[in-house]
């Protein structure tokens, strides 16, 4: 048999061998002195798995004597039942590479150390420690003590758990300072807000309107009693003085029953005198259904310059020179009304309430904006007086006028152009300066005499003033004393310091109380 070339105790190199598995010579030599060959009789067969050991190569049939034997390569090959000489030597394994038996020589007693076997969950993962009783017993007496005790926490834990614990309570004193805070401005909002409704409710003078045309319109026919009435004046002090000059006055005219109400549009002062009593009308309620006509011009349900027909039926005798012209005449609506009030046309005034819906629609008009002695019982010109109304009413429509409440502010500046115009300047404008204006209305029956009207002074201030006179048939001294009550009140008013300011005598209002308690809140607390 011929014998391969080369060092016959290495391999082939053509061999395809796994990377890491086998030593060289001299790293084997640098870690530990080789061991002697064991003998023949304590090999052992050859194993399944080959473990990292330098292999030895042996050829069978070797003509070398020197060398040792074969190795059979029978697997079964049993181990030799006589003792061995190195009890503790590992016996090397037999390994075949191309046909050629290989034995593998150990490194010395040293063992492959295996992964340990995969811990049951069951078990615990220290069956050492676990299974010491020793150690059980002084784990249980550790355990035991350290929930008698509590824990000490270490030093360095001890100063954060502080510092949060301080701004924990920093923190929990800001916000409960906030709260009371919050707590104090919704009490104060809440007081503010009841004592501003007791106060409005227990002053009745107080109130102020808040009904728009709309509203009126829309109520137009719902009948008196579901019907809501619109506030009165807001009033705020009765003027004595004045009041005083009036009472004398009146004392010098017994036969005469006037109902004076007088209003400082700047201030809210007052002056009643028999305001409430019910006077028959005349030719004043002709104010009244203008304030009406430009409430459906506002609505746009009537034009200015659309034509209105005098028909035969609605041509009145007395003031006014609409009733001589011809029936069927045309006039634009706005020329009408103008004649209604200008010259105090009866025949106008029939026209004009025939135009917005008849009698009972301007009479529902009336009691929606709260004039609830005023009413039109006949068609004009009433010399019965059977149509009514009060100096109150009167005055409360010349305010809602004024405030821009009832109509628009041009058709509150028409109107009040119109009034202006008016022709019978007789009575009021009798006792008023040659700079002072008045807008007005008279109305004279036989047994009435009266003018409403807004006064502007050339100081600035503007008032209003309302005078009925019941007199007998056609007393003149009833003209004389509406001239004097005029005078009376203008030089009232012209004094340097004739009623209080608005700075002196604020309106106590809830939303003015809540602001000041609000204001009263903020001080307190910064």
């Amino acid at each position: 048999m011929a014998v391969s070339r080369g060092n016959p105790y290495k391999p082939d190199r053509n061999e395809s061998k796994p990377r890491g598995i086998y030593r060289s010579r001299r790293a084997s030599r640098q870690r530990r002195p080789r061991q002697p060959l064991p003998l023949e009789d304590d090999l052992h067969p050859p194993s399944s798995s080959p473990s990292p050991r330098r292999l030895r190569a042996v050829q069978p049939n070797s003509a070398n004597p020197s060398r040792p034997k074969p190795i059979p390569l029978n697997p079964t090959t049993r181990r030799s039942s006589e003792p061995s000489i190195y009890p503790n030597l590992k016996l090397p394994k037999l390994r075949t590479i191309n046909g050629i038996p290989i034995r593998e020589t150990p490194l010395g007693n040293r063992q492959m150390r295996r992964p340990p076997a995969a811990t049951p969950l069951s078990q615990p993962l220290n069956p050492r420690r676990d299974n010491s009783p020793r150690r059980q017993t002084r784990r249980s007496t550790v355990s035991t003590q350290s929930e008698a005790k509590p824990k000490r926490q270490s030093s360095r834990s001890q100063p954060t758990q502080r510092g949060k614990s301080r701004r924990s309570r920093r923190s929990q004193k800001r916000a409960g300072i906030w709260i009371h805070v919050i707590r104090l401005l919704i009490l104060g909002v809440g007081i503010g807000a009841i004592a501003g409704t007791l106060l409005s409710v227990l002053d009745p003078t107080s109130k102020m309107s808040m009904r728009s045309s709309e509203a009126a319109e829309g109520n137009l026919q719902e009948s008196p009693t579901n019907q809501s009435i619109t506030p009165a004046l807001p009033l705020r002090q009765e003027i004595s003085p004045l009041k005083a000059q009036v009472q004398t006055l009146v004392a010098k005219n017994p036969k005469l029953q006037p109902g004076v109400f007088v209003v400082d549009l700047d201030t809210g002062a007052y002056l009643d005198w028999q305001s409430h009593s019910i006077f028959p009308a005349a030719s004043t309620i002709k104010v009244a259904i203008l304030v009406a006509f430009f409430q459906e011009v506002d609505a746009g349900k009537i034009r200015l310059d659309e034509p209105l027909t005098m028909e035969p039926e609605m041509i009145a005798k007395g003031s006014g020179d609409m009733q001589y012209q011809k029936p069927g005449t045309q006039y634009s609506a706005l020329e009408v009304a103008t004649k209604m009030i200008t010259i105090s046309d009866n025949t106008a005034t029939n026209m004009i309430i025939h135009r917005l819906g008849g009698i009972q629609a301007v009479n529902q008009r009336f009691i929606s904006w709260g004039l609830t002695a005023t009413a039109i019982n006949n068609p004009l010109p009433d010399l019965e007086g059977t149509n009514t109304t009060n100096a109150r009413d009167m005055a409360n429509l010349l305010y809602k006028v004024n405030q821009g409440e009832l109509l628009s502010l041009r058709s509150r500046d028409r109107l009040l152009d119109i009034m202006q115009r008016t022709v019978n300047n007789s009575l009021i404008p009798q006792g008023l300066d040659s700079g002072a204006t008045v807008a007005h209305k008279t109305g004279d029956i036989g047994s009435v005499l009266g003018d409403v009207g807004i006064v502007d002074m050339p100081t600035g201030k503007r008032y209003l003033i309302v005078t009925l006179v019941k007199r007998p048939h056609n007393d003149a001294s009833a003209s004389e004393l509406i001239r004097n009550l005029s005078r009376t009140v203008y030089d009232y008013f012209n004094k340097p310091t004739a009623t209080p300011s608005l700075n002196s005598m604020p309106i106590s209002t809830p939303a003015m109380m809540v602001s000041g308690l609000l204001i009263g809140l903020q001080g307190t607390i910064l």
